[in-house]
């Protein structure tokens, strides 16, 4: 035994190693393995008469999401056992690429007669597996991303409408169970109607939850924020994190929230696995919102996009084909192009100022809350004088699970009518004349109009590569009409991939903004907000940096 185990030390650095064990493989008594745990990884050792490297595993702890001990059934057994989970990237077994795949590795500890002493040793361990994973922090830009309090307390918020109708079944099958083993307690919210989430958490005693994670499409957090920022308290209620599970048709924001963990694309349950795991991990990033202006509804808030034309068309027009899930808006896409129209009207917008990526650097200045805590992360407002064009012209329900108790304050309802969301500072009422530094688009003939905030458009449409959750402006496109149907056509595939930027595509022209108005001239049609319809007519927009909370991981 002490040559097998120096011979494991001499392939570990023994230095790094705060635990060592040697215990036997759960369900096979007769395996038996050398288990080290250091800063960064567990690494598992057979302990047979083969070479080390044949039987050596290293698991990185950035991987892990919990580890657990135990006792058995068998009451007469002294044994404890030590459960740690990982979802590594692996390789797909029929096709390119990596995704999450589940890794258990579960241990029999029976050094000891006496149970206790056993559970003992088991559970420091777990404690261990679970401090040094917790400890592996991910640097963003140059900013260490703040993470979840331990134990999370959620609200999980599942649609079973949404997409395919099978957002329950993907939470039985994969999401209870990781939740499960990364010890995080929830409260599953099963929505019975339109705005049902809407109504929830703006009249819920939010104290109960570190966090609320929407498991549907994008149109239930659309009605989580919106239901927030109308709360007496938004401004308490907004820095709530938001998590997000694929649950729906489009999925947008999990796509991106994927896409910024720099992760290989990936869609259905390898997303759905991305996505659970980095909820996991409970690492907290700000997210701006989008303050929406129409002519007579109240004001909106949107996370991820406003469309007009050709994308608001097929968004909507493509929900008959929802039963077939994301191809929904291909089915959708080549059907519009069939019929391809020009949407009249006028667009203007504020640019961006030329340095604002520069003043990333200045994020160590921001404070961020978060479970009333404060932590330091940077934020910087540029001033409109350093304003000018950066335009990018392309040559080329039921719900049996909870019972809410709302709040009883008295004051908090008879306020509840004040206007609630932070003021905007850029845009004028509708009907005034534009500031002088708005820039008028000459052209008045489009076929699309897309003003984005975050890179996904859908699972399987990187919109804006450049995008990034609190990068502080709204991306916007546009199509100007005399597109062919082959070069729009060519456009979109080339969107699967982000290369949409690089087709020569004359028509397209792409700025980054501020703030925006558009004024449809025809007296029908669809604007859309985050995939929901509005109010058809004339729209204003302004970005509001870093205003919300979103789980990155």
């Amino acid at each position: 035994m002490d040559e097998r185990r120096a011979e494991t030390d001499r392939s570990t650095d023994i230095n790094s190693v705060s635990l060592y064990g040697e215990f036997t493989v759960a369900g096979n008594r007769k395996v038996r393995c050398a288990v080290s745990l250091t800063e960064k990884d567990l690494i598992v050792q057979r302990l047979t008469s083969t070479p080390v490297g044949r039987n050596k595993v290293v698991l990185s702890l950035k991987d892990c999401v919990g580890c657990r001990a135990y006792r058995g059934d068998d009451n007469s057994d002294p044994a404890a056992y030590l459960s740690a989970y990982f979802y590594p990237l692996k390789r797909r077994w029929m096709s390119s690429g990596v995704s999450r795949q589940r890794l258990e590795q579960c241990f029999r500890l029976a050094a000891l007669q006496d149970p206790r002493a056993n559970l003992e040793e088991a559970e420091k361990w777990a404690r261990a597996v679970r401090e040094r994973s917790a400890r592996q922090q991910y640097l963003r830009d140059g900013v260490l991303v703040r993470e979840l309090s331990r134990p999370c307390r959620m609200m999980l918020l599942v649609n079973p409408q949404s997409g395919k109708g099978q957002a329950l079944t993907l939470y039985n099958n994969h999401i209870q169970r990781m939740l499960n083993e990364a010890g995080v307690p929830h409260t599953l919210v099963i929505t019975e109607r339109q705005n049902h989430a809407r109504e929830l958490v703006k009249e819920a005693d939010l104290s109960q939850w570190d966090a609320l994670v929407i498991m549907s499409g994008d149109g239930l957090l659309y009605e989580v924020i919106n239901g927030l920022l109308e709360r007496p308290d938004w401004e308490e209620a907004i820095r709530t994190p938001l998590g997000i599970l694929p649950g729906g048709s489009g999925n947008a924001l999990a796509a991106s929230v994927h896409h910024y963990s720099r992760s290989s694309p990936v869609s259905s349950e390898e997303l759905l696995l991305s996505c659970g795991f980095l909820l996991c991990k409970g690492l907290v990033s700000r997210m701006d919102l989008v303050s929406i202006h129409l002519s007579s509804s109240p004001r909106l808030f949107s996370f991820l996009s406003l469309a007009w034309g050709f994308v608001a068309d097929v968004d909507i027009e493509s929900e008959k084909y929802r039963h077939v899930g994301a191809a929904r808006f291909t089915v959708g896409t080549l059907v519009r192009l069939a019929s391809l129209r020009v949407y009249r009207g006028q667009l203007s917008y504020l640019p961006a100022p030329e340095d604002y990526n520069n003043q990333e650097a200045l994020k160590n200045n921001m404070t961020l809350h978060c479970n009333n805590q404060t932590r330091s992360l940077g934020l910087c407002h540029p001033s409109r004088d350093s304003v000018r064009q950066n335009t990018f012209h392309n040559s080329c329900h039921s719900n049996n699970s909870l019972k809410v108790r709302r709040a009883e304050s008295t004051q908090s309802r008879a306020s509840s009518k004040a206007p609630s969301g932070p003021p905007d500072s850029l845009l004028l009422p509708l009907d005034q004349p534009l500031p002088a530094d708005w820039v008028v688009v000459q052209e008045e003939d489009f076929v699309l109009m897309l003003a984005m905030y975050q890179s996904h458009l859908a699972e399987d449409l990187l919109a804006a590569p450049e995008a990034a959750p609190d990068d502080g402006v709204i991306h916007l496109f546009y199509v100007r009409a005399g597109i062919s149907r082959a070069a729009l056509l060519k456009l979109f595939l080339a969107m699967e991939k982000g290369a949409h930027m690089t087709t020569n595509c004359q028509h397209l022209v792409y700025v980054k903004v501020q703030a925006l108005r558009l004024e449809p001239f025809s007296p029908k049609g669809i604007i859309t907000v985050d995939g929901e319809v509005v109010e058809y007519g004339p729209v204003q927009a302004e970005v509001h940096r870093g205003l919300a909370r979103l789980i990155t991981g």
